[in-house]
């Protein structure tokens, strides 16, 4: 878990230059700084922008600590933030700045959600009928109402919707390679 948090945690204390050399920033991408597409989503506008990203990725952990122990967790956070960074970079021309990680915590959101769901377990489909919504919900009518008071400023929703596409995208896989493994291990157990 702290994999996440702590680099999170030192980037907000080294405070304003930090969010401005790493904050996802379509000129700079464009003009060759490309590691902003990953490090945008690990700066935050302020300590209760952060303090609402970090308690989600606790809960997000919590939920998923079976399904998805060890490096598994932050793993899909890094992979979503490169996911929500090129989605914004590439679906989303007129964004000229981003920052926070709540869109990355929606590619472990829904992978976790599908890896219960391929369980049988009836949590999987609770969630991720609850972030589908909450997605729709944010597409039609904007922020949820608190998440503005709290991020201290924009909420991009369409970091949101990439991170969750990007989790539908690594779910799928795991679930797809999971199959072939089983399957193969059961082909090479008759032979």
């Amino acid at each position: 878990m702290l994999v996440i948090v702590v680099p999170c945690v030192l980037l907000a204390l080294a405070g304003n230059a930090a969010r401005s050399a790493l904050r996802f920033d379509r000129v700079a991408i464009l003009d060759g700084q490309i590691w902003r597409i990953f490090t945008g989503n690990w700066v935050h506008l302020g300590w209760g922008h952060l303090g609402e990203d970090l308690a989600g990725y606790v809960l997000l952990w919590l939920l998923f600590e079976h399904e998805l122990p060890g490096w598994r967790c932050p793993a899909l956070v890094v992979l979503g933030s490169l996911g929500v960074g090129l989605g914004l970079l590439l679906g989303d021309p007129a964004l000229r700045w981003y920052v926070g990680i709540s869109g990355a915590l929606n590619t472990l959101w829904i992978a976790g959600a599908m890896l219960l769901m391929a369980r049988r377990d009836w949590l999987g489909w609770v969630l991720a009928l609850f972030l589908v919504l909450k997605l729709i919900y944010e597409q039609l009518l904007g922020p949820l109402p608190w998440s503005v008071a709290t991020t201290g400023g924009p909420v991009i929703v369409d970091a949101h919707l990439w991170g969750a596409l990007s989790g539908a995208v690594v779910g799928a896989a795991v679930l797809l390679s999971s199959h072939w493994q089983t399957g193969r291990n059961r082909v090479g157990g008759q032979v």
